[in-house]
């Protein structure tokens, strides 16, 4: 306690007013997807590689996201027009034909690694594959290429792995946790470049959080059924 305050017992001393505090940045909207069919339209690598260009590169042209992801405007174009008809894009207004620019419905999707059935399970487990695929070479390209970036981005950028006992609940429960920190902190800068501070840069963080065995059974007792959590 500092000397210019005092404390009298049975009284606690009247507390500073909290300061304004300025509103949480609003979650990005993320679509929910659960059918099989909508996941088998998805799991082709051309259009995850277009969602992402536009993710990252705002409302773009056929023409653009071809040129950015090493496609041509044509293929793009078909492409295109798939993910509109499930709703993923959609025009942004202004120009004719291949010259008309494209925007993401929503900031991005997501789905469960699990089905009621076993053709949902396959589309799941298949949009998971592609898009895993291409995340991990993308970590790969950064392993190849680090040395060529700053020395700020090769110190900030970081490799953990952790080990350690939990229950099934507590998984789901810290990784809504970590989301939950992550996620506001950033979530403006992706539809509005304008709020990227300079020097800033796409980030991509990967959250992979698995068993690695089956539960140990009790002394005495048996094996836990996998299908069942607790």
């Amino acid at each position: 306690m500092s000397r210019n305050q005092s404390h009298q017992p049975g009284r606690q001393p009247p507390a500073a007013p909290a300061p304004p505090q300025p509103p949480a940045p609003d979650q990005p909207e993320l679509r929910q997807i659960s059918d099989a069919q909508t996941m088998r339209a998805l799991s082709h690598p051309v259009r995850i590689s277009i969602l992402e260009a536009l993710r990252l590169g705002g409302s773009m042209t056929a023409t653009q996201v071809g040129e950015r992801i090493g496609e041509s405007a044509t293929t793009c174009s078909f492409h295109l027009r798939q993910l509109q008809k499930y709703g993923f894009v959609e025009e942004a207004g202004g120009g004719r034909g291949r010259s008309r620019p494209w925007r993401m419905v929503q900031t991005g999707f997501s789905f469960s690694s699990t089905g009621d059935d076993p053709e949902t399970q396959l589309a799941s487990s298949t949009l998971q594959r592609v898009i895993r695929d291409r995340q991990l070479r993308r970590y790969q390209a950064w392993i190849e290429t680090r040395g060529t970036f700053p020395r700020a981005w090769q110190d900030a950028a970081n490799e953990t792995e952790l080990l350690f006992y939990c229950t099934p609940e507590e998984l789901q429960q810290l990784n809504e946790e970590l989301r939950a920190i992550v996620t506001p902190r950033f979530a403006e800068r992706l539809a509005s470049p304008e709020l990227r501070p300079p020097g800033s840069a796409p980030v991509e963080m990967h959250l992979l959080s698995y068993p690695v065995d089956y539960p140990r059974p009790a002394p005495g007792g048996t094996r836990p059924d996998p299908d069942q959590s607790g």
